[in-house]
């Protein structure tokens, strides 16, 4: 079994999505310290004029709470209106938009909840089944290292395999999880170009764009453009 671990993020780029779909379970890392000015509440999309930052507000966001202690604001009407203006002539937008739509406004607005709730609705937009889990609701112990932690998760599940992104490489020793019997391996994307309207393209924007611009099966197509090392 294949396991991977990750923050939620704001409808994230390709690479994230890519992470879920190489593992059997992905755990929703919602019980680490929340991170300002990244990529949690906020992702780029691609505008008429060029990519443009849609941020939804956290209140309260502080970097010495749980992510699994703060909500998106309800005030979303700027951010949709965004999203409908820059893609309103996508060739999927009627399909996704209202998808998008739903995400955003729904009543439970747990970062943890709103970010899982819209994986699993693009997942099964696409027609994959996809596990998912809120490492916060979780018993293990909370005292352990950042790498040992990942360890017992794969533990719990029988994961003999553990999946991270790139950046894990200068974090994670691949001898200490073999030690554990756990075969660490990271998820490299290769290169992805889809068609953008007139536009250039633009890599990493937020899977909203890719969504807008390719059917189901082109995106599920995309989504297996990675390599494990």
């Amino acid at each position: 079994m294949r396991l991977a671990v990750m923050q939620p993020y704001l409808f994230p780029y390709i690479g994230y999505f890519q992470l879920i779909y190489s593992a059997d379970l992905f755990l929703i890392y919602d019980d680490v310290s929340y991170i300002k000015q990244g990529y949690i509440n906020r992702n780029s999309i691609l505008s008429p004029n060029g990519p443009v930052r849609i941020t939804i507000p956290v209140p309260g966001a502080s970097s010495n709470k749980l992510i699994s202690e703060l909500q998106f604001s309800v005030d979303v009407v700027k951010v949709l209106k965004t999203i409908e203006q820059s893609y309103c002539k996508a060739p999927y937008f009627d399909a996704v938009f209202p998808m998008i739509r739903k995400l955003l406004e729904q009543g439970d607005r747990s970062i943890a909840s709103l970010c899982l709730n819209s994986y699993q609705v693009i997942f099964s937009y696409l027609g994959i089944n996809q596990q998912f889990k809120k490492t916060s609701e979780l018993d293990y112990d909370r005292t352990l290292s950042a790498q040992d932690r990942l360890i017992a998760f794969c533990h719990k599940f029988g994961a003999d395999c553990y999946i991270n992104a790139p950046g894990g490489r200068s974090l994670y020793s691949e001898s200490d999880f073999a030690e554990q019997g756990v075969d660490l391996k990271f998820v490299d994307s290769l290169p992805v170009e889809y068609p953008q309207g007139n536009h250039k393209f633009v890599a990493n924007l937020s899977i909203i764009d890719m969504l807008m611009n390719c059917s189901p099966k082109e995106s599920i197509n995309l989504l297996k453009q990675y390599e494990l090392s």
